[in-house]
């Protein structure tokens, strides 16, 4: 696999995933019992826009570089905004958080997470990152099949009801990933129906993932919703043009609550035709 995250960080498609999960963070935390929060494709947890992947692709100027300009005030992008200022704090002034490095930020003491990487380079910075943070597990090994290994979670005599399963992985292998990433999602709904999990995917040809969402209504979740945003028409196979997550057992009303954030974040970092789509493929009850 010769997928590098770092090339990417804080583009448009890390500024949509990153708010959606701190928004699912949220809602996890609002209740005092402990959650649990899988990641199975972490990268690095923490990036350098300033460093020489970053500034070679330059993608960040047209995600979190725009967004830091403009400021635009919405409770969701404004938590989002907040902790990239934390973690600026932390790291330097061109620092840029992963995933972990935000569900480190959002959860609490009593919280726990489990993240994990298969390339070797990227586990060991990872860990180095959360060295002597004791509420964070890092794992070498394969996010798939983590799954069925570490779901329904258990930590010594701890038993997990509630947390958030991300998946992020690379599509170097294109279409293909998505089945992966299918087959993945229902052995953890088997395992752990309470859970909440969240797909990220990218879009270049919208009408190429008319299969996945088919699939995916499939799923057993208790509900499920598409969360998209497009960046610039989707008439290329060449970039990415947009992309989206797939939420299955999301909170109450997330629907309602990530609506005009997305439209903000299309309209700050948007070309012309950009757009973008929250649907129930499977409404709650």
């Amino acid at each position: 696999m010769n997928y590098r995250h770092a090339f990417h960080a804080g583009n448009h498609a890390d500024v949509l995933k990153h708010i959606v999960l701190l928004a699912l963070c949220d809602a996890l935390t609002a209740k005092p019992t402990p959650c649990y929060a899988l990641d199975t494709h972490a990268g690095r947890g923490l990036y350098a826009l300033d460093g020489n992947s970053a500034q070679r692709t330059r993608e960040s100027q047209d995600g979190i570089g725009r967004l830091l300009a403009e400021a635009p005030r919405h409770p969701l992008v404004t938590r989002y905004l907040a902790a990239i200022k934390a973690c600026r704090s932390a790291n330097g002034p061109h620092a840029y958080p992963g995933s972990p490095w935000l569900l480190a930020h959002a959860l609490r003491a009593d919280d726990r997470i489990t993240c994990c990487e298969l390339q070797p380079e990227e586990a060991q910075s990872l860990q180095s990152t959360f060295a002597r943070d004791p509420r964070v597990a890092v794992h070498e090994r394969d996010g798939y099949a983590a799954l069925k290994a570490l779901l329904p979670p258990k930590i010594g005599a701890t038993k997990f009801a509630r947390g958030l399963v991300l998946i992020d992985p690379p599509y170097e292998a294109q279409l293909d990933e998505f089945d992966a990433a299918l087959s993945a999602l229902r052995e953890g709904l088997e395992r752990w129906p309470q859970g909440t999990f969240a797909l990220w995917y990218p879009i270049k040809l919208r009408r190429t993932l008319h299969l996945f969402y088919r699939n995916a209504t499939k799923l057993q979740s208790k509900s499920t919703l598409l969360v998209e945003l497009l960046v610039r028409p989707d008439d290329s196979p060449l970039r990415m043009n947009g992309s989206g997550l797939l939420l299955l057992n999301p909170p109450w009303q997330l629907d309602a609550t990530l609506a005009p954030a997305l439209d903000l974040l299309r309209d700050v970092m948007g070309e012309a035709g950009a757009n973008t789509r929250i649907e129930w493929l499977r409404a709650p009850a």
